[in-house]
């Protein structure tokens, strides 16, 4: 029934005239249901002239209604997720928010066929709840009211600058359980080089590092780096890093991902040229996903890109000189180090993510600088005067049957005291 041209109140009074017959026993017919069906064999005239068809069990509700709840229970409630979708979930909401701030021009047919691509909806949800939501929620427009000026800019040669970001990849299965998958990626702004690229299964700040790092190994270190504002990129850790390799730490201004233009771009193709080609269904391990996706980091390397007529490879190999090579791998190692600061305690440990190590007994009381890596902690250490000192998890029930040499020593010919001395 269009009830928008009633007020609720007289939708309610409009309903409670069709079952008055019925609450009030005043119905001639041989039982309720049959006048029901009565009177909604023909379509009902509303009082505004226009006529809407009622079913039985519409009329035998709303008696329901009013025997249980009065006048109030006939009083139309609105919904309140109306104009939008009970199909979508919070997950899928997100993406469609998280695709529509990255490709403004993205319509509700093309979001639809991207949430299903990637598994954010069964097939069986209608596009119509895509666009309703994205009308609801007003983001049809492509235009942004608040367009910044933008221009394109390219640095004069590799290493100047290296742009990056993470891209949502479909879920697979390994082991039996669907994993959603990240690919970590980082490209060179002059060459187009893609310089470091991983799927994982999370999208967190070591696995950043880690690609980083990698790419730091192979092609040198760069002036600045371009990351935009979330977690994985923004922390204390990876400015400890980046400072310690001599490189400059940039981030994109807050929901500004199009400032990232050529690793945004560089997703884009990624996608149309080989990750809508792949049946994800039928890669069995993370590590198969990333051999696939090293073939296809080398096919665009050796490429001819579009825009510089150029392979990235050839590019890179043509101004590559100013770029800076590490010192040593080792010198690298140390650098990739997370760290942190600690007081020894007096029974000789730190904790580090709530988990005991046990210091070097001439640490305690003092506060010191640890380095480790969040994968591998059996190789976290003390830095102090360039000398690493270990640090292993604490064994407490060894650590019981370790002999000390500062217990005081008993002396049972003595009675009643610990020691004779």
């Amino acid at each position: 029934m269009p009830t928008k041209q009633f007020s609720p109140l007289e939708v309610a009074h409009f309903r409670f005239a069709l079952i008055a017959p019925v609450i009030q026993g005043l119905f001639p017919d041989p039982s309720a249901a049959a006048y029901y069906r009565r009177i909604t064999e023909n379509p009902i005239v509303m009082p505004n002239g226009s006529s809407f068809a009622y079913r039985p069990k519409t009329l035998e509700k709303w008696a329901n209604q009013y025997k249980n709840g009065g006048m109030d229970a006939l009083i139309p409630r609105e919904r309140s997720d109306k104009g939008s979708t009970r199909t979508l979930t919070d997950v899928a909401i997100e993406e469609i928010y998280r695709l529509k701030g990255k490709y403004h021009r993205l319509n509700a047919t093309q979001i639809h066929q991207l949430l299903i691509k990637d598994a954010y909806i069964p097939a069986t949800v209608s596009v119509a709840a895509v666009q309703r939501f994205v009308k609801k929620h007003d983001l049809k427009s492509a235009r942004n009211p608040n367009v910044k000026d933008r221009k394109a800019f390219e640095e004069p040669s590799f290493g100047c600058l290296w742009q990056a970001d993470t891209c949502y990849l479909p879920f697979i299965k390994e082991n039996g359980q669907n994993k959603r998958t990240y690919l970590i990626m980082i490209i060179d702004d002059h060459a187009r080089l893609i310089v470091g690229g991983q799927i994982f299964y999370n999208d967190n700040a070591y696995n950043f590092q880690k690609v980083l790092k990698q790419a730091i190994a192979t092609y040198g270190i760069p002036d600045k780096l371009y990351t935009d504002s979330g977690a994985p990129y923004r922390n204390a850790q990876l400015s400890f890093i980046c400072g310690s390799v001599g490189c400059l730490e940039l981030h994109t201004p807050i929901k500004d991902g199009a400032s990232k233009g050529k690793v945004e771009r560089n997703f884009r193709t990624l996608r149309n040229r080989w990750l809508d080609g792949l049946d994800t269904s039928q890669i069995q391990s993370l590590s198969e996903f990333n051999e696939l996706l090293s073939a296809y980091i080398y096919q665009h390397n050796t490429t001819v890109h579009s825009s510089t007529k150029e392979t990235p490879l050839d590019r890179f190999l043509r101004t590559r000189e100013h770029i800076r090579i590490p010192k040593s791998q080792e010198w690298l190692d140390e650098c990739f180090m997370n760290r942190v600061s600690r007081k020894v305690n007096n029974d000789s440990c730190v904790t580090i993510d709530g988990v005991c190590y046990d210091a070097p007994q001439q640490f305690i009381g003092m506060k010191v600088d640890i380095r480790f890596l969040p994968g591998r902690m059996e190789d976290a250490y003390i830095l102090y005067e360039d000398i690493h000192y270990p640090i292993p998890r604490t064994d407490k029930v060894a650590n019981s049957r370790t002999k000390r040499n500062n217990l005081p020593r008993i002396d049972y010919s003595c009675k009643g005291v610990a020691s004779c001395e």
